[in-house]
């Protein structure tokens, strides 16, 4: 799988651990870089990427993973979840098609970091009943909410 990896420069040490971890298992890993730069900027480069399908999916790392994860969501097309559990990791997959993963390096030890990678590269899209809702999602996507006025 290809996969691109961002950071600030909070979340640097994380990101690379991360990195040699998923080249480690078999993927190629591509490091966008971002630690000089604040985050937004780096997560939309990653979150770009993956959209125009140069990436299958993206990990992106800061101190909590919720800035990374909230500027990749406003490019169409990602769908990026904040994870700090093994559980909310697989369901981002199975039922939301999650493309991109956001990690907090404050909030997260390396091993448990290691594991929601795992899972979150591993695990399949389950499709069904959930795609029409991934749709649905889709279907907002550039709305403001002005236009409901």
């Amino acid at each position: 799988m290809r996969i691109v990896c961002g950071s600030d420069h909070a979340a640097a040490a994380l990101k690379h651990e991360i990195m040699d971890h998923a080249a480690a298992r078999g993927h190629e890993v591509t490091d966008i870089g971002g630690e000089g730069s604040d985050y937004p900027v780096t997560a939309r480069a990653a979150a770009r990427a993956v959209a125009k399908g140069r990436f299958d999916r993206g990990v992106l790392f800061c101190g909590t993973g919720q800035g990374m994860m909230l500027a990749a969501n406003k490019v169409r097309g990602i769908r990026c979840a904040v994870c700090s559990d093994p559980y909310s990791a697989l369901m981002a997959r199975r039922h939301n098609d999650a493309n991109m993963l956001a990690l907090g390096a404050r909030v997260l030890g390396t091993e448990l970091a290691k594991m929601l990678v795992d899972l979150f590269l591993s695990t399949d899209f389950e499709g069904g009943r959930h795609q029409r809702r991934v749709s649905l999602i889709g279907e907002m996507e550039g709305e403001r909410a002005e236009d409901d006025v």
